[in-house]
C-alpha cells in the first residue's frame, strides 16, 4: 500500500490547513516541520519524515537548533533540501529573538549586551567573536563580527580589534564570544586575551566595558567578575 499523502488526508488533520484556521500555536512542532518539509519522499510523508526527525532520533527544537546539514543528510540522504529550509527557518527565528541594536542605541549594562548577542551565538558549532563599538555617549556605532574559530576556541586578532575601533571613531568596545561546549567560566586563554586586549586599548585611549562569554547554559561578564586587566 502506497503512503497517503498529505493532501489526501482529512482537511481538519492537514498542518497547512489547522495552521490557517487556528493559527500556528495550536500546532505541534512536528507539524510544523512537517509545513517546513512540504512533499514526501521515499513512500513517507512530510509528517511521517518530521516524526522521524523529532521522534526517531530523539531530537528537540534545541538540539534540532545545533544541527548541521551534515546530520541532515544522514537523516534524509541527498534531500539536503530539507535540511536547508529547516537551518534557514531556525535561523530566522534566531535573528527575530535579537533583530540587531539600532545605531545610537546605549549599552547601559553586560545584561544589555546578554540580550542582545546570546539568541544570536549560543547556538553556533564554533566559537566566534563579535565587537560593539560605542562613542562617548555609549551608544552603538557599530557592530563587527571579527572571528570564527574550532569547536573550542579562537583567536580573535587585537590588531583587527583596533582597527575596527580607530576607524570608527569609537570611545570603547564591548566583547563577546561563545562557548559551544556549554561551559561559562572563561578559560586560560579567554583570561590572558581579555587582559591584553584591555592593555592595547589603554595605549590607544580606548576602553573595554566588558568581555561576554555566552552559551546554552547562560552567560558571563567579566566586568561584573571584576576581571578586565
Amino acid at each position: 500500500m502506497g503512503y497517503l499523502r498529505l493532501k489526501d488526508w482529512p482537511e481538519g488533520d492537514r498542518p497547512r490547513e489547522k495552521l490557517v484556521r487556528f493559527g500556528p500555536a495550536f500546532l505541534s512542532d512536528t507539524e510544523l516541520l512537517a509545513i517546513l518539509i512540504r512533499t514526501g519522499w521515499q513512500g513517507r510523508s512530510a509528517l511521517d519524515l518530521a516524526r522521524e526527525l523529532m521522534e526517531l532520533n530523539n531530537l528537540s527544537l534545541h538540539e534540532l537548533g545545533k544541527m548541521r546539514l551534515d546530520g541532515f543528510r544522514k537523516i534524509f540522504g541527498e534531500r539536503k533540501v530539507y535540511g536547508i529550509v529547516i537551518q534557514a527557518a531556525l535561523e530566522l527565528g534566531r535573528r527575530r529573538e535579537s533583530v540587531g541594536l539600532p545605531l545610537r542605541t546605549k549599552i547601559t549594562s553586560s545584561r544589555s549586551v546578554v540580550d542582545y548577542l546570546r539568541p544570536l551565538l549560543k547556538d553556533r558549532f564554533q566559537e566566534e567573536f563579535v565587537g560593539i563599538y560605542l562613542n562617548q555617549a555609549g551608544e552603538v556605532i557599530r557592530e563587527e563580527w571579527l572571528s570564527k574559530g574550532g569547536i573550542s576556541s579562537t583567536v580573535a586578532d587585537i590588531r583587527l580589534i583596533m582597527r575596527v575601533a580607530l576607524e570608527s571613531g569609537a570611545s570603547s568596545f564591548v566583547l563577546c564570544h561563545n562557548h559551544p561546549s556549554g561551559a561559562l567560566q572563561p578559560s586560560p586563554a579567554d583570561l590572558d586575551f581579555t587582559r591584553r586586549i584591555t592593555s592595547a586599548s589603554a595605549l590607544l585611549d580606548l576602553r573595554l566595558l566588558d568581555h561576554v562569554i555566552v552559551s546554552e547554559r547562560g552567560a558571563y561578564s567579566f566586568a561584573d567578575h571584576g576581571q578586565l586587566g
